[in-house]
């Protein structure tokens, strides 16, 4: 049998849940994940090693009608990675249907002629008899695509995503060492569990209005610890009163939790500062974006 490798991008419109499917389907946690729209702003890559095939996955921003700077920009970062993938995977939320936005998004992709995998995802949420029809509109829009109802959350279905898709990759041989799983530094995968916990944390615009900034990475695993240094970036004076919280509250269990994961991914002890600055205009400073990674 011959080995597979290749690029696939995975796509759909705001929270669907690509980043949680990202995770499910390499074995780890690389990309931040929350119940918001828009968590994801990188192009993030994923990689998943096969006996046959190695198939390199892109997470990508949602795909929505941009308005402000930083919009603009996480919707160019998933077209330009529409343009790296052999095999594209649409996701679908199944419990809230069909939306038109996922209409126009399956028709651009049918129009690219790249084989398309879609991914009908949070099936948990969604009795079978309600699969049906939304399987019948999605054929119709993408003819002789395979369609496959999964769960990120609980697994579900993904293992037959993951081989359908290795199955549509061009012959070649691998592009990363087996062992890895990523190709993001921990310095970026720390900023994502960061970013992680302020989405989940905060309420409202605030989340929309904040960046993490890693000012210091000190891998210093021979005494059994990493130090990182990092700074919240806020847009107005309010929100940072409200990312710090009561007595300082709301930060520290943000520092909490993100130290928990990256102890868990690190595989050792993490020692995390967390401070938060304001920059007022920082989504709409193209310079700034640059230096923040966006």
């Amino acid at each position: 049998m011959a080995h597979r490798a290749g690029f696939v991008a995975i796509v759909g419109r705001p929270n669907v849940g690509k980043s949680t499917l990202l995770n499910a389907l390499i074995g780890a946690r690389v990309a931040a994940v929350s119940p918001k729209p828009q968590t994801t702003r990188n192009r993030i890559v994923g990689i998943r090693t096969l006996p046959a095939a190695q198939v390199v996955f892109l997470d990508t921003p949602g795909i929505h009608a941009a308005r402000s700077a930083l919009n603009r920009r996480l919707v160019a970062t998933a077209e330009h990675a529409l343009g790296e993938a052999d095999v594209v995977v649409l996701v679908v939320d199944a419990a809230a249907g069909l939306r038109p936005a996922d209409r126009d998004l399956a028709a651009t992709l049918a129009a690219t002629g790249r084989p398309v995998v879609v991914a009908l995802n949070k099936r948990d949420r969604v009795r079978p008899s309600r699969l049906l029809p939304l399987m019948g509109a999605l054929g119709a829009v993408l003819p002789g695509c395979d369609l496959v109802p999964v769960s990120a959350r609980t697994g579900e279905g993904v293992e037959g995503l993951l081989a359908l898709v290795a199955t549509a990759l061009p012959e070649g041989p691998r592009l990363h060492p087996e062992d890895e799983f990523t190709t993001e530094s921990e310095r970026f995968i720390a900023q994502e569990m960061i970013r992680e916990q302020l989405f989940r944390q905060t309420e409202e615009e605030v989340p929309y209005g904040t960046a993490v900034e890693i000012e210091e990475f000190r891998d210093d695993r021979e005494k059994g610890v990493v130090f990182i240094r990092a700074v919240v970036v806020v847009a107005r004076e309010s929100h940072k009163g409200i990312v710090i919280g009561a007595r300082g509250m709301r930060l520290k269990e943000v520092g909490r939790q993100a130290r928990l994961a990256l102890e868990s991914l690190l595989g050792t002890k993490v020692f995390l500062e967390l401070f938060v600055r304001v920059e007022p205009g920082w989504t709409a400073d193209p310079r700034r974006l640059k230096e923040l990674g966006l």
